[in-house]
């Protein structure tokens, strides 16, 4: 399972990237997204996979019985796709105030403090 997962986040990665080279701002945000899937999906497998229960303690016991979940990793991945969510809508809203403002999504042509380069000569 470990292996499938390993493809599937080099695969994410790699989409990632070639999307973050592109010069289209939207493109770039979905770049961001698939990365940090990609970075959730390994905090989940750097977790160790395991068929478990919850982690539960017994009453009168300190620790759980038998084979149980690692709950930390669950809990980052949780934190982490909220945090996610939070930031994508974040830079989608500033894609589309970017767009109107300017009217383009290519980001050589989002030169608003900038000068041409044809200007200087």
């Amino acid at each position: 399972m470990e292996a499938l997962l390993a493809i599937t986040i080099g695969v994410l990665v790699a989409a990632s990237v070639y999307l973050m080279l592109a010069r289209n701002v939207l493109r770039f945000i979905f770049g961001l997204v698939l990365i940090s899937n990609a970075a959730n999906l390994t905090i989940f497998t750097a977790g160790r996979l395991t068929e478990g229960k919850p982690p539960l303690v017994p009453e009168g016991l300190d620790a759980p019985v038998g084979t149980v979940a690692n709950a930390l990793p669950q809990a980052l991945v949780l934190t982490a796709i909220v945090i996610g969510f939070g930031l994508f809508a974040f830079a989608l809203v500033l894609v589309f105030r970017a767009y109107t403002s300017l009217g383009t999504l290519n980001s050589d042509e989002m030169r608003v403090a900038e000068p041409r380069e044809d200007a200087r000569t």
